[in-house]
């Protein structure tokens, strides 16, 4: 097997380099909104799988000048830890997901053969609306009603420590 060198570095080839020397790279990069909640299922292994789709849009003009709106859909799978976190997302969330594009082969009952692209989910972000009139749900029930008051010292004045540690 042949080795790569960079100065008077070297490593070997490794089979997952392909034929060419070349960088190779699968990452992909994705925002957009959720169609339904993600829904969870299990591997024969036992490993969780959580598997949800997202859809993007863009806009354009045609050659008539005519607005025109096209939207992709992409298929999500998060496994382990990550389908925990995807279950705590609801229909029409906005998601950030980075991940890598997987082509599987399957074949159903019906015999004929399919091939299906999904991400791999490496992690995922929710995108807040930045409306201020949006409902919080579960996320504002544990923030504290105020902030904690300080003590005072002797002399009637603020504790130097006193909101240590927030």
């Amino acid at each position: 097997m042949a080795a790569h060198t960079l100065g008077s570095i070297s490593w070997p080839k490794r089979p997952s380099d392909g034929w060419s020397d070349k960088m190779q790279k699968n990452r992909i990069e994705l925002a957009g909104y959720l169609t339904a909640k993600p829904e969870l299922r299990y591997l024969p292994s036992g490993t969780k799988v959580a598997n949800a789709r997202i859809g993007e849009s863009y806009r354009y003009r045609d050659n008539d000048g005519q607005a025109q709106t096209h939207t992709n859909w992409h298929s999500l799978s998060f496994y382990d830890d990550l389908a925990d976190v995807a279950l705590t997302y609801e229909q029409g969330e906005n998601l950030f997901v980075e991940g890598t594009l997987q082509q599987r082969k399957f074949t159903p009952k019906d015999g004929s053969t399919r091939t299906v692209w999904e991400v791999v989910v490496r992690s995922c972000h929710l995108i807040e609306s930045p409306r201020i009139d949006r409902p919080t749900a579960n996320r504002a029930a544990s923030a504290p009603d105020r902030l904690p008051t300080a003590t005072t010292d002797d002399e009637g004045g603020p504790h130097p420590d006193a909101n240590w540690p927030v």
